[in-house]
Parts: C-alpha cells; sequence; structure tokens
C-alpha cells in the first residue's frame, strides 16, 4: 500500500488549503492529508474570519494589509467555481479604540510607512458614527468579579483608528473548501480522515508519511500545517531541533450575542478591537455580534495537553467575562439568558508570531503558530510559504539568507526571517488574539 505526491501537507485548514493551492500553481502535485472529514472543518470553522491590519509589527502588518487584496479579489485569485458556492468578504471596516495599551501608536507608524488607508476619529467622530458606543475609558480591562467592574468612568477614550479596507470572511470554512477546489483543479489532491502515525526519513531528509492504515505515501516534501497538533507532529518528525520557538495548543471561547434593537449592527455596524475592555467584536448575520477575547492579563488562559480531549462546551465564567464587557462598551447590548458560542484550540507560538519556515530536517517545512489571528493571511500564507519551499528545494540557503517574497498586489518584500524558527522570542507581538 503506497502511493506518491511531490509535497504532503498535513492540515486541509484554510492555511493548509492555500499552500497547496500555490504549490499546484507552481507544478507540485500536492497531498493535504486531514484527520477531519472535509477541508476548513477544525479551528478554521470556528475562526471569527477577521480581516484587519493592526499588529506591533511591521511585517506583521505589511503581510495583513496584502491579504486585504486576496479577500477582495477573491473569485479573480481562484480562477474556478465551486458547487458550493464562493465565501463573501464583508468589508465593513475595523475601528481600533485607542486604549491605554499605546497600541494605536505603534499601529500608526506602520499605516504610514506601509501605505494602508486609514482615519483617524476625535471622540465626538465616534460617538457621531456609533452612537451605541459608550466612548469612556475602562483600562486595564477587569473581571466581572472584580468589584470596580462597574465603575463608571470619568476619562473618555482619546478617539479611535479607522481602516476603511477591514472586515471578516462570512464564511470561513467554505474558504477552504474554495481553495480546496482551486487545488484540485491543478492537479491536487486532498485525503480526508486520514492520520499520519509515522514520519519516514532517510539520511536526515524526510522521505514520506505512513497513514493509520498502513498506507504510505512517499514524497521528498511535507509541510506541517496541523494546527494545534503542530508540535506533536513536529516530533513525530524529530523536527523540532533547533527551533528556539515551539507551539503550544490554547482552549478559546468566541460568543454570540444579538445587537440592541435599534440599532441594525449588521449592516451599519463593523469590527472593533477594543483593547480597552480586552476583547474585540464583530457583525454577525441577522444583528446579531460575535465577541472574542484579546486575552488580557486578567484572564487566565487554558493551556490544552490533550488535543483531541478537552472542555468543548462555552463556559459561564468566560461568557460572563466576554459580554459583560461587551455591554460596558454597548450599555443598551441585550444581555439573552442562554448562552451561545464555539470554542476551540489556537495553536499559538511562544511569543503570538507563526512559524514560517524550513526546519533542521530537509524537506521538512512548517506553517504553524497561527490561529487566534492568521486567517486573514491564509492566501498570502500560501503564496509566501510556495515561494520558500520552491527556492529552498532548489537550493537557497534559508537560515543563512532569509528569503524575501514580493507581495502580489502591494508589491511589498516580506522578508520571512521575521517568521524563523529561529528567532529570539520577540518581545513586541502583543495584541496578535482577533479572530
Amino acid at each position: 500500500m503506497s502511493r506518491k505526491a511531490d509535497a504532503v501537507i498535513i492540515g486541509a485548514g484554510v492555511i493548509g488549503a492555500a499552500i497547496a493551492y500555490e504549490l499546484t500553481q507552481k507544478g507540485y502535485k500536492t497531498l493535504n492529508i486531514d484527520k477531519l472529514p472535509a477541508a476548513g472543518y477544525g479551528p478554521t470553522s470556528a475562526s471569527c474570519a477577521i480581516v484587519r491590519a493592526h499588529y506591533s509589527s511591521w511585517d506583521g502588518v505589511a503581510m495583513a494589509y496584502e491579504g486585504f487584496y486576496y479577500w477582495k479579489d477573491w473569485a479573480d485569485y481562484l480562477g474556478v467555481e465551486d458547487e458550493s458556492g464562493l465565501a463573501k468578504y464583508m468589508n465593513c471596516g475595523t475601528l481600533l479604540l485607542e486604549s491605554g495599551t499605546g497600541h494605536h501608536e505603534k499601529v500608526l507608524r506602520h499605516y504610514r510607512d506601509i501605505g494602508v488607508e486609514f482615519e483617524e476619529w476625535t471622540t465626538e467622530q465616534l460617538r457621531e458614527r456609533m452612537p451605541i458606543f459608550d466612548t469612556h475609558a475602562f483600562y486595564p480591562p477587569k473581571r466581572p468579579d472584580d468589584p470596580h467592574f462597574w465603575d463608571q468612568s470619568e476619562r473618555e477614550l482619546p478617539g479611535a483608528v479607522y481602516t476603511p479596507g477591514s472586515g471578516y470572511v462570512n464564511d470561513p470554512q467554505l474558504a477552504s473548501h474554495n481553495l480546496q477546489r482551486a487545488a484540485e483543479a491543478r492537479g491536487g489532491e486532498f485525503l480526508f480522515r486520514a492520520i499520519v502515525t509515522d514520519v519516514r526519513r532517510d539520511n536526515g531528509r524526510v522521505k514520506g508519511v505512513t497513514l493509520a492504515d498502513g498506507l504510505e505515501i512517499d514524497a521528498p516534501i511535507v509541510v506541517n500545517v496541523a494546527g494545534p497538533h503542530s508540535d506533536i507532529v513536529n516530533e513525530m518528525a524529530g523536527a523540532t531541533e533547533g527551533m528556539n520557538v515551539r507551539t503550544k495548543p490554547l482552549r478559546h471561547e468566541v460568543h454570540h450575542v444579538p445587537a440592541p434593537p435599534d440599532f441594525d449592527y449588521d449592516s451599519n455596524g463593523l469590527h472593533c478591537s477594543d483593547g480597552d475592555t480586552g476583547i474585540y467584536f464583530r457583525p454577525e448575520s441577522g444583528n446579531h455580534i460575535l465577541i472574542g477575547s484579546e486575552d488580557p492579563d486578567c484572564d487566565d488562559r487554558h493551556w490544552v495537553e490533550n488535543t483531541d480531549d478537552y472542555d468543548r462546551h462555552v463556559t459561564e465564567k468566560q461568557w460572563e467575562a466576554q459580554v459583560y464587557r461587551l455591554a460596558r462598551r454597548i450599555p443598551s447590548l441585550p444581555i439573552p439568558n442562554e448562552r451561545k458560542g464555539v470554542v476551540d484550540l489556537y495553536d499559538c507560538s511562544d511569543d503570538w508570531i507563526p512559524i514560517y519556515d524550513k526546519s533542521d530536517v530537509d524537506g521538512w517545512y512548517m506553517a504553524i503558530g497561527t490561529s487566534g489571528n492568521q486567517f486573514k493571511n491564509a492566501p498570502v500564507v500560501g503564496h509566501v510559504m510556495a515561494e520558500l519551499i520552491d527556492r529552498v528545494e532548489n537550493g537557497h540557503d534559508h537560515d543563512a539568507d532569509p528569503v524575501k517574497v514580493k507581495c502580489r498586489y502591494t508589491g511589498l518584500d516580506l522578508d520571512m526571517g521575521f517568521y524563523s524558527r529561529k528567532r529570539q522570542i520577540n518581545p513586541d507581538s502583543s495584541f496578535s488574539v482577533n479572530g
């Protein structure tokens, strides 16, 4: 029992599917392997799928800004039909509230340097544009059991930064399926309900993978895009040597509430990053709002040891924390009796910056540490990973001379050394969690 491919991709989430599509465009015969029954069926399907550019690093902003154009150009970028339809880009814009974090000051420097379109709103403009918002400052974020949680602040937010090019993708799983169909149209294949149990090597180079049913797949290139299982898969391949940055799974909740009945948030709302209260939120169909956490220091982080056995139920404690924080910003928010939301795992690196890199095992590549903030970058990651893989396989020494990739739309040069497994932990990578 055996088969062959030019490149095996472990994982068929949105990033795994994007890498397949880009590699097939370079002539590689790809095979995506996923334990789940369909593309984008895992953590991708639980993503808020937010498309925004406010990162604390130049590299983060540059990659995200490039991503805007892929989503706006989605049908032409794919170039194929999908019997399930195409995911839609909801270009509602993003509001970054100017809070006590000072995050917006770093962001604005990068916006100006890169050329991201933005507007600076005063407090008065914020009240005018979003009349349901309470514009008082509540920083630092607190939990509802804090005795000062409901204190009325006398301070007001200085203002906000609005990026009109931002938004969200309405169906993240469908976006993954779209990429699957685009890859298949160019010769890529997908194998679902399949579990990798062994990575075979020969003289320091990857030789292929073996599945739980005994099938051996020979391939000189294997790409680890296994999401929350990424570190386990790296260990299976003996690929953790030389890594200064590792990944581990984090349990996260996203909650779903109705918007105020007198404001059409579905049509007139926007994605908002509210570091002042420690949440982000965006419109959802049916005049609802999705709420996620920006992981403020006052919240516990629940790292998961067993990625196949964790609490998948919305907890009262975190639901109240996130919903009540939104009620501070939107006082007219109805508080439902029933708790609704989704729970899944993020694949987090030690500094919240992904690893897009080769490894010390020849032929073994990684696109990991991506959960919680990289959905928006999936098509860009597909492009840069395909470039990196192709150049390294043709003799380029990426560790000595990091690959530079020119963006298709913006023309910016992305330095892939920023995402190296050998980098030092980046102390300036806060506020990466947002969708």
